[in-house]
Protein backbone atom coordinates (compact mmCIF):
# COMPACT_ATOMS: atom_id res chain seq x y z
CA UNK A 1 0.00 0.00 0.00
CA UNK A 2 2.08 2.87 -1.04
CA UNK A 3 1.79 6.25 0.66
CA UNK A 4 -0.14 8.99 -1.79
CA UNK A 5 1.88 11.77 -2.49
CA UNK A 6 -0.89 14.45 -2.18
CA UNK A 7 -2.44 13.07 1.17
CA UNK A 8 1.57 13.22 2.17
CA UNK A 9 1.71 16.71 1.41
CA UNK A 10 -1.14 17.38 3.11
CA UNK A 11 -0.53 15.65 6.46
CA UNK A 12 3.15 17.06 6.25
CA UNK A 13 1.71 20.60 5.98
CA UNK A 14 -0.31 20.18 9.40
CA UNK A 15 2.69 18.33 11.22
CA UNK A 16 5.03 21.31 10.42
CA UNK A 17 3.96 23.91 12.48
CA UNK A 18 3.61 21.79 15.20
CA UNK A 19 7.01 19.68 15.64
CA UNK A 20 9.90 19.79 13.54
CA UNK A 21 9.48 16.11 11.35
CA UNK A 22 11.35 14.13 9.16
CA UNK A 23 10.48 11.25 6.36
CA UNK A 24 11.67 8.48 5.00
CA UNK A 25 10.85 5.55 3.40
CA UNK A 26 8.82 2.93 5.28
CA UNK A 27 8.17 -0.13 3.25
CA UNK A 28 5.73 1.15 0.91
CA UNK A 29 4.36 4.37 2.73
CA UNK A 30 5.93 7.02 4.16
CA UNK A 31 7.66 6.92 8.07
CA UNK A 32 7.44 10.36 9.91
CA UNK A 33 10.54 10.49 12.68
CA UNK A 34 10.82 13.37 15.41
CA UNK A 35 14.40 13.73 17.06
CA UNK A 36 15.26 10.48 14.89
CA UNK A 37 12.93 8.83 16.84
CA UNK A 38 9.87 7.34 14.32
CA UNK A 39 6.55 7.99 15.78
CA UNK A 40 3.70 7.77 12.68
CA UNK A 41 3.38 6.07 9.10
CA UNK A 42 1.55 7.71 6.40
CA UNK A 43 0.04 4.60 4.08
CA UNK A 44 -1.99 4.99 1.18
CA UNK A 45 -4.41 8.05 2.19
CA UNK A 46 -3.97 7.58 5.97
CA UNK A 47 -1.85 8.74 8.87
CA UNK A 48 -1.38 5.97 11.83
CA UNK A 49 0.73 6.91 15.21
CA UNK A 50 2.25 4.40 17.50
CA UNK A 51 0.31 3.36 20.15
CA UNK A 52 0.60 1.14 23.47
CA UNK A 53 -1.51 -0.55 25.68
CA UNK A 54 -2.38 2.43 27.49
CA UNK A 55 -3.50 4.85 24.35
CA UNK A 56 -5.02 2.55 21.97
CA UNK A 57 -8.25 3.01 23.53
CA UNK A 58 -8.67 6.54 23.05
CA UNK A 59 -8.36 5.60 19.31
CA UNK A 60 -10.55 2.78 19.56
CA UNK A 61 -13.12 4.89 21.49
CA UNK A 62 -12.79 7.37 18.38
CA UNK A 63 -13.66 5.11 16.35
CA UNK A 64 -10.13 4.22 15.09
CA UNK A 65 -8.79 1.24 13.26
CA UNK A 66 -5.07 -0.28 13.51
CA UNK A 67 -2.89 -0.23 10.53
CA UNK A 68 -3.51 -3.76 8.68
CA UNK A 69 -2.75 -5.19 5.39
CA UNK A 70 -3.52 -8.40 3.25
CA UNK A 71 -1.21 -11.22 2.68
CA UNK A 72 -1.93 -14.80 0.97
CA UNK A 73 -2.88 -16.03 4.93
CA UNK A 74 -5.13 -12.95 5.79
CA UNK A 75 -5.73 -9.41 6.81
CA UNK A 76 -2.93 -8.68 9.20
CA UNK A 77 -3.68 -6.18 11.65
CA UNK A 78 -0.38 -4.16 13.13
CA UNK A 79 -1.97 -2.88 16.62
CA UNK A 80 1.19 -0.77 17.15
CA UNK A 81 -0.04 2.19 14.74
CA UNK A 82 -3.65 3.22 14.40
CA UNK A 83 -5.01 5.62 12.32
CA UNK A 84 -5.50 9.18 13.78
CA UNK A 85 -8.93 11.16 13.95
CA UNK A 86 -9.13 14.03 10.87
CA UNK A 87 -10.38 16.10 13.79
CA UNK A 88 -7.16 15.57 15.68
CA UNK A 89 -4.93 16.02 12.38
CA UNK A 90 -6.66 19.41 11.93
CA UNK A 91 -5.99 20.77 15.53
CA UNK A 92 -2.99 21.81 16.36
CA UNK A 93 -3.19 22.05 20.12
CA UNK A 94 -4.62 18.16 19.96
CA UNK A 95 -2.26 16.64 17.40
CA UNK A 96 0.50 18.63 19.77
CA UNK A 97 -0.84 16.52 22.64
CA UNK A 98 -1.25 13.17 20.32
CA UNK A 99 2.48 13.49 19.13
CA UNK A 100 4.15 13.96 22.14
CA UNK A 101 1.82 11.02 22.97
CA UNK A 102 3.11 8.79 20.38
CA UNK A 103 6.26 10.25 20.69
CA UNK A 104 6.59 9.05 24.10
CA UNK A 105 5.25 5.56 23.15
CA UNK A 106 8.10 5.08 20.42
CA UNK A 107 10.66 6.60 23.17
CA UNK A 108 9.71 3.09 25.28
CA UNK A 109 9.33 0.73 22.50
CA UNK A 110 12.50 1.67 20.61
CA UNK A 111 14.97 -0.75 20.31
CA UNK A 112 18.27 0.05 22.67
CA UNK A 113 21.08 1.62 20.58
CA UNK A 114 24.22 -0.37 20.24
CA UNK A 115 27.11 -0.09 22.49
CA UNK A 116 29.89 1.06 20.38
CA UNK A 117 32.73 -1.42 19.89
CA UNK A 118 36.10 -0.21 22.39
CA UNK A 119 39.13 -0.76 20.20
CA UNK A 120 42.08 -3.11 21.95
Amino acid sequence: MTASAEYTEYVLSLLAPVAPVETGRFFGGVGISCGGVQFAMIMGSSVYFAVDDHTREKYQQAGMQPFSYMTKKGWVQVRKYFELPEEVLTDPDQLRRWINESLQVANKTRPPARAARSKR
